[in-house]
């Protein structure tokens, strides 16, 4: 198996999800240079607090009472006080994916060298990932500037022993744990834990995880999209290689090709399409889905330099040897993301509940069974996919009313020193919440899309040779869903295709 290692290189959207999901190893870079240049920062901080002090968060209070100055007796004491008075979350535990995720975009962040952190912080924290020890992070209470503080204090806290973790499926105390397994716990230095809380690993952390989830999703949109074409003995040639010319977004070309290839137009100059333009949900389904296709360099852009920058405050630079105050915990850049990829991913739902709706209603699926039923014969009790689109139309309608952008929402917050702040982990949780419902809507209308196109098959409507390229993904849906007959209950069958939408299981 790959081995990750944190510190030797610029980490990526696929490096986060792997590690979130255990398909790679991870370790810390355990070299003597990343050791030194770490080991620089703590160093110099010391050498400023022993010269002249006057550091926000190690010899200050925290936020707007940065104005009470503290005594040396208290600079240890000052980053423990700091985990435990924002051990106020609330809400669900983020799973241990996303928890996982969490742990190593703070380590990456912090190995940037800017923070003021010892190597011995980094170790402990490597030592938690690798051993599988997750702090029980609440997804609820950060207003994504300073950062996740609140969130990242339970990842603070659960290093010196005094948070719950996830091991081994179990909630158990940190400290108990680590004293199971001969960890010692850490021992703060002067900024550590301001440097873990005081960024935006958390909202970072989500927006990879939905960043990977949305491409998945537009791939099997397209994917979608050539089944319920064929499903509708639609026109093929709406998709044109030389109509995309014309209008070369780079994003919508690639979303047409895809669905040009699906769709076999080769053996497509045999069918004649029922109507000469399909509906907009057909014709135009390029170009929503590429919107996705448009964004993904720039969205991937704003999550890669947050993932590999130093973005907590103040930052220490041994390199010029100065100690910047400044902002960098702000989760605009995440935000700005995620606000813009709840609305492409809403979006691609909303077109998948328009072929939905299409595809079961007789006015309009060309003369396929009324809501897909596959009884034999005249349509008896039958009601096929009627509830299902029922609950499509739920799903998708909640989606979009999460569409909303977070970032209008800035409030004044601490005593008016956080004054405008981000939202981007709200954002955040709103985009993976969209996703989950599209996601179901793309399980229900991938079995319908499947069930629409095995009649045409049954009934001799269409041919092998138009489902070449299809073959795959149309053999993958009835190799774990029984073809509707009679009227049974799909709940299971919704839930194992959703299940296998997120395992990234079907070609597309």
């Amino acid at each position: 198996m790959e081995t990750v290692v944190v510190g030797s290189r610029k980490l990526t959207v696929e490096d986060v999800v792997a590690i979130a999901k255990k398909q790679v190893n991870v370790e810390l870079d355990s070299s003597e240079a990343f050791q030194r240049m770490i080991d620089a920062g703590a160093e110099f901080l010391d050498k400023a607090l022993a010269e002249h002090g006057g550091i926000y968060g190690v010899t200050t209070g925290y936020g707007d009472s940065c104005t009470q100055v503290l005594p040396p007796e208290h600079y240890y004491q000052l980053p423990i006080n700091l985990t435990r008075f924002h051990g106020c979350g609330m809400g669900n535990y983020f799973d241990p994916e996303t928890t996982r995720a969490i742990m190593v975009v703070r380590m990456n962040t912090l190995a940037q060298g800017y923070s003021g952190v010892s190597y011995a912080l980094l170790k402990i924290m490597m030592t938690f990932l690798q051993n599988d020890i997750l702090p029980l992070i609440p997804q609820e209470g950060s207003v994504g500037a300073s950062g996740d503080l609140t969130p990242l204090s339970y990842l603070a806290g659960a290093v010196i022993g005094e948070r719950k973790v996830l091991y081994k499926g179990e909630v158990r105390e940190s400290l108990d744990v680590m004293n199971e397994l001969g960890i010692t716990p850490h021992k703060f230095r002067p900024k550590e834990a301001i440097a873990i809380m005081n960024g935006t690993a958390a909202m970072n952390a989500v927006a990879c995880m939905a960043f990977s989830r949305a491409q998945y999703l537009s791939d099997l949109a397209c994917r979608i999209t050539a089944l319920i074409t064929v499903a509708m003995k639609g026109n093929a040639y709406h998709f044109y290689k030389r109509l995309f010319e014309v209008k070369p977004h780079p994003g919508l070309m690639k979303a047409a090709k895809k669905i040009r290839h699906g769709l076999n137009l080769a053996e497509a100059n045999n069918v004649v399409p029922e109507k000469i333009q399909d509906p907009y949900s057909l014709r135009c389904a390029p170009h929503i889905i590429g919107l996705f296709y448009d964004s993904e360099n720039l969205l991937r852009q704003l999550i890669e330099v947050e993932l590999n920058s130093a973005n907590d405050n103040p930052i220490v630079d041994p390199v010029t040897h100065n100690i910047f105050h400044g902002g960098h915990f702000y989760g605009g850049h995440i935000c700005l993301a995620m606000d813009t990829l709840k609305n492409i991913v809403a979006n691609v739902a909303d077109l998948l509940d328009r072929q939905m709706a299409m595809i079961v209603d007789i006015k309009f699926n060309r003369n396929l069974p009324p809501n897909l039923a596959g009884s034999k014969g005249d349509y008896d009790i039958n009601h096929g996919f009627k509830a299902v689109q029922i609950g499509v139309s739920s799903w998708t309608a909640e989606a979009l009313h999460l569409t909303m952008p977070m970032s209008v929402f800035s409030r004044s917050t601490e005593c008016h020193n956080q004054d405008k702040v981000s939202m981007g982990t709200i954002a955040s949780r709103d985009c993976i919440r969209i996703l989950e419902l599209s996601e179901q809507v793309a399980a229900a209308v991938l079995l319908a899309s499947a069930q629409a196109v095995r009649i045409r098959f049954e009934r001799g409507e269409i041919s092998a040779d138009r489902m070449i390229n299809l073959q795959n993904t149309y053999d993958q849906v009835f190799s774990k869903f029984a073809p509707l007959e009679c009227d049974r209950q799909l709940e299971g069958d919704l839930r194992n295709t959703l299940e296998l939408i997120r395992q990234k299981f079907y070609a597309v």
